[in-house]
C-alpha cells in the first residue's frame, strides 16, 4: 500500500525558502505570482496490513510533521488498475 503525506507551514508562520523562490521567480521575469509558499512531499510504501491510516497519523505526529508549525494531509495512492 502507498501513502503520500503533504507537509506544508500553517498561515502565520513565516516561509523563508516561499520567499527565496518567490524572489527567483521575479527575477526570471515571472511577475504574476503573488506568494510561494514551500512544504515537502513524503512518500511512504507499506506492506499490506502493515499500518493503518490511524497509524500514519501518528507517524505523522510522531516524525513526519511538527504540528506547532505545519500542517499534513495523509493520501492513500491507488497502483494503476487497482481500487481500494
Amino acid at each position: 500500500m502507498k501513502y503520500r503525506v503533504h507537509v506544508t507551514l500553517k498561515s502565520g508562520v513565516l516561509d523563508p525558502q516561499g520567499k527565496a523562490i518567490h524572489h527567483a521567480l521575479e527575477g526570471l521575469g515571472f511577475d504574476g505570482v503573488r506568494d510561494v509558499r514551500a512544504g515537502k512531499l513524503i512518500e511512504l510504501e507499506l506492506e499490506d496490513g502493515a499500518a493503518d491510516e490511524g497509524e500514519i497519523d501518528q507517524m505523522c505526529r510522531k516524525l513526519l510533521a511538527n504540528t506547532v508549525i505545519e500542517n499534513y494531509r495523509i493520501e492513500k495512492v491507488e497502483a494503476a488498475g487497482q481500487r481500494s
